[in-house]
């Protein structure tokens, strides 16, 4: 994680890029879609914050994040919770890149004193 958040990148799009957290587009033709996430990128890093984020959900249960996860996977469907814990991982990434860089802390998050 220190790898990632210690790097010059110059907004939150290109932290999800280096990650490997974005999609990877299908465009051929008049057909769009997506075809999963793009391996293009950290994998150490991708790895480790998806694991991060299922974490995060254990233990963050009152953070905004945690209660989006939750309102986006309410269905119970398993093929959602797992498209959206990426997106959660992603979204935790850009979090933590901001509490690094502006000091900003994210919503609901309890920190505890070093």
């Amino acid at each position: 994680m220190n790898e990632i958040l210690s790097r010059g990148l110059r907004d939150r799009r290109a932290v999800a890029r280096y990650a490997g957290l974005t999609g990877a587009p299908d465009e051929s033709g008049q057909r769009r879609r997506e075809k999963g996430l793009a391996r293009a990128g950290n994998a150490r890093v991708r790895y480790g914050m998806i694991l991060l984020a299922w974490r995060f959900l254990q233990f963050q249960k009152n953070s905004a994040l945690a209660h989006w996860f939750c309102a986006r996977t309410a269905d119970g469907r398993g093929g959602t919770r797992k498209t959206m814990i990426v997106a959660l991982a992603r979204k935790l990434l850009i979090a933590f890149w901001r509490l690094v860089t502006t000091g900003e802390i994210p919503t609901g998050v309890a920190l505890r004193p070093v």
